[in-house]
């Protein structure tokens, strides 16, 4: 897997990198360390995912994300965050980022880089709380009233959690095409760009609906 690291703590880049390529799985094909940079060094590399921070000086990372999605749609981009950046999480799901991961969580950073290469999204609980306003009206959203069928919300509870085309296809017994074909029925119903922001939407709102459980 090829990947960019995007990161105006140099330090932090260049530990990434000596711990992502001693799995063996991963290739830094560069290092960055502001939006401007994110933005250029995509455009000569296109990596498999970039990993990249969202405060950074002059251009920031949501910003750098917004200009490489509207050039590359296809883009995947792991922004790797902390718990201050709370003002920009809606923001980036908004513009497609693929996930979150927090800068002190090195173990995480591996396996959430092969997920999102896969196609999955990755953010935790975490992120999910903090997420109060995507949708409007949710304690009284009804699925039902936006013409969802029951396959339709399975297929969306699939996609929350994280399974590829491939995976819902074979709990449904159900072609990629096909599976395909009622994701771009979803994501019209609902008014929705793509899969990361249909499953932002269901985590949503089950963690407004549903009380914190004590274990």
């Amino acid at each position: 897997m090829n990947i960019i690291i995007v990161d105006d703590d140099k330090l932090v880049s260049a530990s990434l990198k000596t711990i992502l390529e001693t799995s063996g799985d991963v290739h830094v094909q560069a290092l960055g360390s502001s939006g401007a940079e994110a933005v250029s060094l995509y455009e000569s590399y296109h990596p498999d995912v970039l990993l990249m921070d969202i405060r950074m000086n002059s251009m920031n990372g949501i910003e750098a994300a917004r200009e490489i999605r509207r050039k590359h749609p296809d883009s995947k981009i792991l922004f790797l965050t902390t718990f201050s950046d709370d003002e920009y999480i809606i923001d980036a799901l908004n513009i497609g980022a693929k996930g979150y991961i927090l800068k002190q969580d090195f173990e995480s950073i591996l396996p959430a880089l092969h997920a999102v290469e896969n196609g999955q999204n990755v953010f935790g609980n975490e992120i999910i709380s903090k997420i109060p306003d995507l949708i409007s009206n949710k304690q009284h959203f009804s699925y039902s009233d936006y013409g969802i069928s029951e396959k339709e919300l399975l297929l969306i509870e699939y996609i929350a959690k994280g399974m590829s085309n491939k995976e819902i296809s074979e709990c449904l017994f159900l072609s990629e095409g096909t599976i395909r074909n009622y994701l771009s029925v979803i994501l019209d119903k609902l008014e929705l760009r793509d899969r990361t922001q249909l499953a932002v939407f269901y985590l949503s709102l089950i963690h407004i609906s549903e009380p914190t459980r004590p274990y």
